[in-house]
């Protein structure tokens, strides 16, 4: 499904609309609560607290991540993105554990809900924005490589299955009669929001610990390379790493050893550019070798800059 709604043109503004969202949620969630006493949407309340709590976690992150590089942190700042999604991750988790808690009583303590039609009204217009604003958010930080956005909008979208499992069940309490589907409601919402801590987790670990990219992102730079490096012999040493919005690779460039300079130089530049028009933001460091120290492997370039061509 693919939503297009005007954004800000800065993750932060991102993350600040994601923070009002939260809050309008959260308040329709509320009083769907309120007015039923259901244990299951209070549960579904509590999880948007967490939402909360992350929109503003997300907020700040993205604040840190702007910053440019200083003498501190001469790569920038961009794996505090990382730390934002672990912080969520960990949230999420405890969020579990006190749903978990209501689920239990609620199986041991039952009592019917009050009003149930007007909760689940108010229920299923927070789940339709959060569907909406769930989307927007997890395209637009796949689109600009942001692990904050990516987290956030994943876990707004937890939300969303949430809430549709929430309206269908707390439409068969009245029909079956049966009090305590309520709680089972409940403790399924926090198996999910465990699942989904779980994956964020994961995610954003890997992200810390510089894990390499897709085969699919190491191909695309392998091409970019092969393409654009005529006049050298080969590249190999390849090694990348993405944080954030920003990419990191080095590699040797192995190129004749009469070669000046200044056409090294300028093999170099023409690889650059065409990573970072492939890749957007790209730090790149090329270590030039000369002719004696190929390996014969990663990426040869044909015909060799040093062997005749055919007339």
């Amino acid at each position: 499904m693919t939503v297009r709604l005007p954004l800000p043109e800065s993750n932060k503004g991102i993350a600040a609309c994601s923070l009002v969202i939260s809050l309008v949620a959260l308040g329709l969630k509320y009083a769907a609560w309120a007015v039923t006493g259901s244990v299951a949407l209070y549960s579904d309340a509590v999880e948007t607290i967490i939402n909360v709590v992350a929109a503003l976690g997300g907020l700040w992150a993205l604040t840190i991540a702007e910053r440019p590089a200083d003498h501190n942190h001469t790569y920038g700042h961009y794996k505090a993105e990382y730390l934002s999604a672990v912080a969520e991750g960990t949230l999420v988790l405890v969020t579990a554990f006190v749903i978990g808690q209501e689920a239990v009583e609620g199986w041991l303590h039952p009592h019917p809900s009050l009003a149930p039609y007007p909760g689940i009204a108010l229920n299923g217009v927070a789940t339709l924005i959060n569907l909406v604003w769930g989307l927007t958010m997890l395209q637009a930080g796949r689109a600009r490589r942001s692990p904050a956005l990516v987290a956030g909008g994943q876990h707004v979208l937890s939300d969303v299955w949430t809430g549709v499992g929430l309206v269908i069940g707390m439409l068969l309490i009245p029909l079956t009669g049966w009090v305590r589907l309520d709680s089972v409601l409940a403790g399924l919402i926090a198996l999910n929001v465990l699942r989904v801590g779980w994956g964020v987790m994961k995610d954003s670990i890997a992200g810390l610990m510089d894990q390499a990219p897709s085969p699919e992102t190491l191909d695309q730079i392998r091409d970019v390379i092969a393409d654009n490096g005529r006049g050298a012999i080969e590249a190999h040493d390849i090694r990348t790493r993405i944080v954030g919005a920003m990419t990191f690779l080095d590699f040797h460039l192995v190129v004749p050893g009469s070669m000046s300079v200044h056409d090294a130089h300028e093999i170099c530049d023409r690889i650059e550019a065409g990573l970072r028009a492939q890749m957007g933001n790209t730090l790149v460091h090329i270590h030039v070798e000369p002719d004696d120290k190929a390996k014969h492997e990663g990426i040869v370039f044909w015909p060799r800059p040093d062997m005749p061509t055919a007339s």
